[in-house]
């Protein structure tokens, strides 16, 4: 399906000009026009000193903190300033573990403009997986909330404490912008991603990454502009503003929201610090004017089955996106029917944290035309599906590979084993199963790296049976997901124990809570003595272990 718009916005002269280089030793699609590091991102929203960009509402209104550009970005020097002073050079790495904070924010942007590389660990994660982050990425500094900090065993010499020691790590005057060389292929990041051989893997994000999602994100938008699709904030005489509801840690709330909203002059808000309150979010929604509301699809569902929807003025809201686990149908009605406006501005999208963010997106008409696609290729991003190693033909299923800017050039971090698994000539073997349409469009079909998503994360049945294995009373395990009507999936735990042991449900997932983070703790466990189902081959049929579903599980913190 050819698109006029986009052709005309990245064709040969026009002011989003797509050309192909080398990346690493790979023939790539590139904006010819380009930023070649964050700190130029910095340099740019001078300009903007004076607007609001980063709030953080609290309980007591009086405790809120509120952030102009030109404020968050003297602080984000200073912290630079003192890292530096640190011994902290390009590329040494800095651990980051806290909820939802302006401080994180601060310490993202501080070790983007000295060139070192940001660390954002899973503030889910329990001791045993956050001191494997510090060890694995050999951080010279880590900077965490009193909660996450309590939990680290490895620490380095250099430990700040947000809400305490951390102000001595932005007390000063502005040193002005860092001078040292930064390349857009230096790494900008170490985001990890579940194992599905039991440990994380450090996933690689160069400057070049999480520029070139940006760039594919605006264009993206200017396109859908430019067709006459979506109404403006302006239009309606709003300020462009999102309200983060998922976690900093992930790609989606560091790189394609509070990223992107840097980039473009947008207010960012955060939610207040603990488990996401759909009514809450309203009443923020309301007060701060959100234009811009986003993340899974869990989220969506608990803010529109709440029963105090009505009482909120929600009509600022002009944009709804979302990804990371399945949308049902049923939501997609729902939303348009209480949002109407977003009828022609709602899009969902597919991407990994390999590909730095968003791989494929549509909206508009276009999400009610194609129901069930995650959309077509973005700019510079390109989209097969392979079946035996030749590309499958429209409509026939295969593996998702994808290659582009955004895609993790430099690889898995300390993992060539990983590395020579994931890549074939430049292109990234997704383990997601697919299809294209004629026109394009992706549809998901299934996981090849058997992968449960819950409330958009992803889950590795391995690391989980890993944990498994080492309780004394298990024989035999296998973890799957199942339906979930708002999360998407839940972990489901099938365990043989010993004939004389008496271990109960809630011990396996007590067990399991003391090695894993909350969100991989099973919510079912189904206990026998007799064998796990398994084919000739000696493969669990994991397709006979799948039941029921339950209600969202009380104990879930959104570290927020």
């Amino acid at each position: 399906m050819s698109d006029g718009v986009l052709e005309q916005l990245t064709g040969p002269g026009g002011p989003f000009e797509i050309v192909v280089e080398d990346v690493l030793g790979h023939p790539t699609q590139v904006y010819k026009r380009r930023m070649h590091s964050l700190r130029e991102l910095m340099v740019q929203s001078a300009a903007r000193a004076d607007l609001e960009w980063l709030v953080h509402p609290t309980p007591k209104a009086s405790d809120s903190q509120r952030y102009t550009y030109g404020e968050h970005d003297r602080l984000a020097r200073v912290a630079a300033a003192t890292l530096s002073a640190l011994g902290v050079e390009r590329g040494d790495r800095v651990a980051l573990c806290s909820a939802n904070d302006p401080a994180w924010v601060v310490t993202w942007w501080a070790c983007a403009i000295i060139g070192a590389v940001v660390v954002p660990l899973n503030a889910w994660w329990k001791t045993e997986e956050l001191d494997f982050g510090m060890v694995d990425s050999g951080a010279k500094v880590l900077i965490a909330d009193s909660r996450r900090l309590a939990l680290f065993g490895a620490k380095p010499e250099h430990v700040f404490e947000i809400g305490a020691s951390f102000n001595d790590l932005i007390a000063g005057d502005d040193p002005g912008m860092p001078t040292g060389p930064i390349d857009e292929d230096d790494i900008l990041a170490i985001l990890y991603t579940s194992g599905t051989t039991g440990r994380p893997k450090g996933a690689t994000i160069t400057h070049r990454q999480a520029l070139a999602n940006l760039q594919n994100i605006i264009v993206t938008g200017t396109a859908a502009v430019r067709r006459g699709t979506p109404p403006s904030e302006a239009e309606a005489g709003l300020r462009a503003s999102s309200l983060l509801v998922v976690p900093l840690f992930h790609v989606t709330g560091c790189l394609a929201t509070m990223m992107l909203n840097y980039a473009t002059g947008a207010k960012l808000v955060l939610m207040p610090v603990g488990r996401f309150e759909p009514e809450t979010a309203m009443q923020i929604i309301e007060k701060e004017q959100i234009t811009a509301i986003g993340g899974v699809p869990t989220i969506m569902w608990r803010i529109l089955e709440d029963p105090n929807l009505e009482k909120y003025d929600l009509s600022s809201v002009k944009r709804a996106s979302y990804g990371g686990a399945p949308a049902a149908p049923e939501l997609v009605e729902r939303i348009a029917k209480f949002f109407p406006n977003l009828r022609k501005t709602l899009t969902t999208a597919y991407g990994l944290t390999e590909t730095a963010s968003v791989a494929t997106a549509h909206g508009g008409e276009d999400y009610f035309a194609h129901p069930g696609s995650v959309g077509r290729a973005v700019p510079t991003v390109e989209v097969r599906v392979v079946d035996d190693e030749r590309d499958a033909p429209a409509g026939e299923r295969g593996e998702v590979w994808i290659k582009g800017p955004t895609v993790m050039a430099r690889g898995y971090w300390q993992r060539p084993d990983a590395n020579e698994a994931a890549f074939s000539d430049g292109w990234f073997r997704t383990g997601d199963i697919g299809y294209l349409d004629p026109d394009g469009f992706l549809y998901l079909v299934d996981r090849a790296k058997d992968m449960i998503i819950r409330a958009g994360e992803n889950v590795y049945s391995v690391e989980i049976e890993n944990v498994l294995f080492d309780h004394p009373d298990v024989v035999d395990a296998a973890v799957v997901g199942v339906p979930h009507r708002t999360l998407g999936e839940e972990v489901k735990a099938v365990v043989q124990v010993r004939p004389d042991s008496t271990v109960t449900e809630s011990d396996i997932r007590t067990f399991c809570a003391a090695h894993l983070a909350n969100f991989k703790v099973p919510e079912y466990v189904d206990i026998r003595t007799e064998p796990l189902p398994r084919n000739p081959a000696g493969k669990v049929l994991k397709n006979l272990l799948r039941g029921r579903e339950t209600s969202f599980a009380a104990g879930d913190d959104q570290a927020l």
